[in-house]
């Protein structure tokens, strides 16, 4: 054997009790797993689990390392956490399928999200080539974690018919479907939308239906952001059930919130309603993160209707006084939908990062107080920031219920995804320690899941719902994406005041049984690779 992990408590994935045994690994898949007492395996190497609970890898159900991971090989910021596969393309909006002129425009559409990609190298166009420049990843070694690739609405429709606020035409429709069944034969493992996003929120009902038949027809699923997680939150989520059940769609409902003032408590009600369609035959999973605030692009906040055209129209309406006096009034009196519907509340707006340097000192502040430090209101703050940034802000949203948290991650549907934002200069902690504090702050201080429950919401349960047949579980002939972890002290070390700080407790990491945390430390392996679903047609 290439490796074996002697006394762990092995906490497989299932949900079933943890056992202690031997763990034997070879040619980069579990060879055998020895329980407490019988004939222990020998192998070229052997590691001391005394102590340490092993897990299978982590996957990140709702990550956004679209193009972090081809930046930088180290990536610890999930490697160190545990991921061993993250799932990328979310909200609707993504750099594939693309062509000349919409690459341009998504680059600056989320320029908030993963900078502008001026050190990236854009080869591919199809879903297919940007799994194989995943693949290829840095000197044809690979990238640091694994990942899977959800089809982004939001672009396909650009490609499609633009930025326009209209509905589709048949044919304009036909050849979404055409993308998106492409995308899937290529190894995307189903669909994302940002309903909160223009222009993927420019689509009706009807239009996405069709598009998840295509999904379905691949035994893919539908990753939706929906329209509303504030003031239409559940008519929102009711709408992403009724859609997907009349396109016999499985349906994965991204990081499944219930935020702002209008929904404190709420929780209830929705998993009321997701019970009720899965006690009907719904195939039905969501994402959460351990944590209260939302995190994501300034230009997000605004009114749909400013959006349309594109990231050079945002701007040039925002530059108009006329315009921008209706978007200030629709923000903060009526309630845009960019942000759910709710009036925004500028003392709960973050600024997190920028792309110029010289706007720097917003950073750590919320738009108010930026504001005041000015002598100025807060409109004319955040006005001048998307200016001058050009559409870069990253923010994060104050608006979050603990309450409401802690009983939607105990559903059992429930998966971990960390929706996290890695560029800028102080981002959410989610991005470096989402899995971590599960295990450490809702497993062993709060108890609001058992350790061997817990572990399957973050491994199991997602590889269930990503239909992988050698993923998500300790099994002999599985693959050998594995965590060795510390159950006493394993803890998220990032926090707000210091975001970027790795976790403690978590020793080994291993993809295809080579270590990626190795002691503690990053190695220099490189083992991750695109996961395609090869799937044809039903």
């Amino acid at each position: 054997m290439d490796l074996v992990i002697r006394d762990a408590r092995v906490i497989d994935g299932t949900g079933g009790a943890a056992f202690r045994a031997d763990v034997a690994v070879d040619g980069g898949r579990v060879a055998a797993i020895v329980p407490e007492g019988g004939e222990r395996p020998s192998a070229r190497r052997t590691v001391d689990a005394a102590g340490l609970a092993l897990s299978p890898g982590f996957i990140d159900m709702h990550a956004h390392s679209d193009l972090a991971l081809l930046r930088d090989p180290d990536h610890s910021a999930k490697a160190a956490q545990g991921v061993t596969l993250e799932v990328i393309g979310q909200d609707g909006l993504s750099y594939a399928p693309v062509d000349d002129g919409t690459l341009a425009q998504i680059r600056t559409a989320i320029t908030g999200w993963n900078g502008d990609g001026s050190d990236i190298d854009f080869t591919w166009r199809t879903v297919g080539e940007y799994l194989d420049r995943l693949d290829h990843g840095f000197d044809g070694q690979g990238i640091a974690v694994n990942a899977a690739y959800l089809i982004p609405q939001g672009t396909v429709r650009m490609l499609a018919l633009g930025w326009e606020d209209r509905d589709a035409t048949t044919a304009e429709i036909a050849r979404m479907k055409e993308l998106v069944a492409d995308g899937l034969e290529q190894g995307a493992v189903g669909l994302s939308s940002g309903l909160t996003y223009t222009p993927g929120m420019y689509a009706t009902d009807s239009e996405l239906t069709e598009l998840c038949r295509v999904v379905a027809a691949y035994d893919g699923y539908y990753c939706p952001h929906h329209r509303s997680y504030g003031a239409g939150a559940l008519r929102a989520y009711e709408e992403m059930v009724a859609l997907t059940r009349e396109a016999g769609c499985a349906l994965h409902l991204a990081h499944a919130t219930m935020n702002f003032g209008v929904n404190k408590g709420r929780a209830p009600e929705l998993l009321a309603l997701l019970d009720t369609a899965l006690a009907d035959g719904a195939d039905i999973t969501l994402d959460t993160y351990p944590y209260l605030p939302g995190c994501t692009t300034l230009a997000a906040m605004l009114p749909s209707w400013a959006a349309e055209g594109g990231p050079d129209a945002i701007l040039a309406r925002l530059r108009d006084d006329a315009t921008a006096e209706r978007i200030r009034h629709v923000v903060e009196v009526e309630g845009a939908d960019g942000c759910h519907g709710v009036p925004i509340e500028w003392d709960r707006i973050e600024i997190s990062g920028v792309n110029d340097p010289s706007l720097g000192g917003h950073i750590g502040k919320t738009v108010a107080e930026s504001a005041r430090e000015r002598g100025e209101e807060p409109w004319t703050t955040a006005r001048r920031l998307l200016l001058d940034d050009r559409l870069g802000p990253t923010i994060l949203q104050h608006v979050g219920h603990e309450g409401n948290v802690q009983a939607i991650m105990k559903h059992p549907v429930h998966t971990g995804g960390s929706d996290g934002i890695l560029h800028g200069a102080k981002p959410h902690p989610r991005a470096y320690g989402t899995f971590p504090q599960y295990l450490g702050r809702y497993v062993r201080e709060l108890g609001v899941l058992s350790l061997e429950e817990c572990v399957a919401h973050l491994t199991g349960r997602p590889a269930a719902r990503l239909r992988l047949p050698d993923r998500g579980q300790i099994r002999e002939g599985y693959r050998a994406d594995l965590v060795l972890f510390d159950p006493d002290t394993v803890a998220a070390g990032s926090t707000f005041e210091t975001p970027r700080t790795f976790p403690t407790g978590i020793p080994h990491v291993l993809i295809d049984g080579r270590f990626v945390i190795e002691d503690g430390r990053r190695t220099d392996t490189l083992a991750g690779r695109a996961i395609r679903r090869v799937t044809r047609r039903q």
